[in-house]
């Protein structure tokens, strides 16, 4: 039995492509795998080219990495997932679980579980038809909570690498508080597969040393996003373990994905939407400079948004 669970980052929609995953794990590193944005299937399965990059072998160099593919077409799933095979993956992850209202109205994300006979014969297609191992992240149901049973008894039909179980339902969004309840429930049925479940959903504490619970039950393994956005490096390697929110590590962590992102993206405006989203969640852990992150807010130039976001780093 591991001391500390497996610690995995979410993935992030626009923000955990692998400019991100990379400086990030410099940084701050302590994850074990890193999820992908949902890579979204085509006619034959192929990935737009920008999707496709997020993975090459040579964009994820000492990163376990593991892509995410969105899709309710088993043919494409299928061909997408032996594509990913094809450069040296040995895990592919099936996004179950996004609320977005552009997706959900499609079947899609979170929108699958909606139609769970559907979803039983998908699942049995790529399982049966692809060799490459299969995770999934899935909410505990779209509407309600109450949905999920009939969902395990369906994963548990499959060898599913691991099921991420984000603890709200689809559409709650990212909102309300989360069905920790579900979490056990979902062990316990779990219990007879060989089935490794992790924790998703509002993860903000450092949970090392949390390898199992009060009652002995072993915690595989959390996932982190918002979490990890919020408050970069809080479950970081063992050099910063116990250093809350390091400002300086932070400041150079801003600083080198900013180069980055300028090294790759075309103009000033796709480096300032990449890096005023980021601080959409940064700056909860900066209360005391509300004013500043206004200036963030407002910056038009890459100049203006140095000039604000250096004025919090020096204090």
């Amino acid at each position: 039995m591991r001391d500390n669970p497996y610690i995995y980052f979410a993935p992030l929609e626009g923000i955990t492509g692998y400019i991100f995953r990379r400086n990030y794990d410099r940084f701050f590193g302590g994850i074990d795998a890193y999820y992908t944005p949902f890579l979204t299937t085509r006619d034959g399965g192929i990935m737009k080219k920008k999707e496709l990059r997020d993975i090459l072998p040579e964009n994820n160099r000492g990163l376990h990495t593991v892509p995410q593919l969105m899709t309710k077409n088993a043919d494409e799933f299928i061909t997408a997932a032996k594509h990913i095979e094809s450069l040296g993956y040995r895990e592919v992850n099936l996004n179950l679980g996004c609320p977005s209202k552009t997706v959900v109205p499609k079947g899609k994300g979170s929108g699958f579980l909606k139609h769970p006979d559907e979803l039983d014969r998908f699942l049995d297609r790529i399982f049966s038809e692809c060799d490459i191992d299969i995770s999934i992240k899935s909410r505990i149901g779209f509407h309600s909570p109450d949905e999920l049973p009939v969902l395990l008894n369906i994963y548990k039909r499959y060898p599913v690498k691991l099921l991420i179980l984000h603890l709200r339902t689809g559409d709650q969004l990212y909102k309300g508080e989360v069905y920790r309840d579900a979490f056990w429930y979902a062990y316990e049925e779990l219990r007879s597969t060989n089935i490794p479940l992790c924790y998703n959903g509002d993860v903000r504490v450092d949970c090392r040393g949390y390898g199992e619970d009060e009652s002995g039950r072993e915690i595989h393994s959390v996932m982190i996003g918002r979490g990890f956005l919020a408050n970069p490096g809080f479950m970081g390697n063992e050099a910063l373990k116990g250093s809350y929110m390091d400002r300086e590590r932070v400041h150079e962590f801003v600083m080198s994905l900013q180069n980055d992102y300028e090294q790759v993206l075309y103009g000033e405006t796709p480096v300032l939407f990449k890096l005023k989203e980021l601080w959409s969640h940064l700056a909860g852990s900066f209360p005391e400079d509300g004013a500043l992150f206004k200036r963030i807010k407002k910056a038009k130039t890459l100049k203006q948004l140095e000039s604000a976001y250096g004025d919090i780093f020096e204090k």
